[in-house]
């Protein structure tokens, strides 16, 4: 049953659960436990799997890619339901693999949650959400590309972790970090290209 939560660690919890009794986890499981509706939580999903080790399998950021653009795109549309295709939602990891990744990211929940709160919500909702949105499909397109440049996987993964953040907490502050990181990120990759 999808719950409602405002923490990482919530959602790290819901996906263990998810996971329970079985040897391979799919993108459809976790779904079913956080639920379809909401962009935050499924935001804050890809980041995860995108920032932990599970990045490192190979396809994984093509695939959260896909993900992340199709629910941009529902997003920016008004859907209230995410719909997403079969081959995604049965795109699986081992149990070993998720709980090596959960693991890792325990300790680094513990410290992002201390600092969420409802706060500067003019970056979280209305023409917030769609700057995010947009922002979204933009890292979503670049992803299959990133997956041939080492970490950087990984540096979108932190940008969609503290936008999905900032959604689930109504946190514009963590929404102003991450539109910040983006900038950086992107201001890095054009001063290497030239």
């Amino acid at each position: 049953m999808p719950r409602r939560f405002t923490r990482l660690k919530q959602l790290l919890v819901l996906i263990g659960y998810a996971a329970y009794g079985q040897d391979k986890i799919t993108v459809g499981n976790i779904i079913e436990v956080i639920g379809s509706r909401s962009f935050g939580p499924l935001l804050l999903l890809i980041g995860i799997i995108l920032f932990s080790p599970l990045s490192g399998i190979p396809g994984m950021p093509t695939t959260m890619g896909v993900f992340l653009l199709l629910l941009a795109l529902q997003l920016l549309f008004g859907r209230k339901y995410f719909w997403l295709p079969d081959w995604l939602l049965k795109r699986s990891v081992t149990r070993t693999r998720l709980d090596k990744s959960l693991k890792w990211m325990r300790p680094v929940s513990g410290f992002i949650d201390r600092f969420l709160e409802p706060r500067l919500t003019v970056f979280t909702n209305g023409p917030g959400m769609y700057a995010i949105a947009l922002i979204c499909m933009v890292i979503a397109v670049c992803l299959p590309i990133m997956e041939l440049i080492p970490f950087s996987a990984s540096a979108a993964g932190a940008v969609l972790t503290f936008f999905g953040l900032s959604l689930i907490s109504d946190d514009g502050l963590f929404a102003l970090v991450a539109f910040g990181l983006t900038a950086f990120t992107a201001g890095t990759a054009i001063y290497a290209l030239f």
